[in-house]
């Protein structure tokens, strides 16, 4: 029971939280962020929150950034979602696009060989 109201937490942040940084945060260090997933502890006190960068040099910029932000992002969750604790933010990047990349590519290096 408790880990299906966690999902259904985590799918409203992704989606929160996705509108939030995009339009709220006005910090130069924060370009264009993607929430690609949010895993929600089952007591609904922590939440990882996965995010991708468009550019690769801007990564831990917008990490700093987000950092600062992260008690106006945790305020505005806590608004827009009704809990009665507010989860703590932990934000991470998503590698699992870089590594899907780097399947592809060798994939597409052992075809070409053959």
């Amino acid at each position: 029971m408790n880990q299906m109201r966690a999902n259904r937490v985590a799918e409203q942040m992704k989606k929160e939280l996705g509108d939030i940084i995009s339009r709220k945060i006005k910090d130069p260090r924060v370009g264009f962020v993607t929430v690609t997933d949010v895993e929600v502890t089952g007591d609904l006190q922590q939440a990882k929150i996965f995010i991708t960068v468009l550019e690769e040099g801007q990564k831990q910029d917008t990490l700093i950034g987000l950092a600062k932000a992260k008690g106006f992002i945790r305020s505005e969750i806590g608004n827009r979602i009704r809990l009665r604790k507010t989860p703590e933010l932990f934000f991470e990047f998503d590698e699992t696009i870089e590594t899907g990349n780097r399947i592809e590519h060798l994939l597409r290096n052992l075809n070409d060989t053959d």
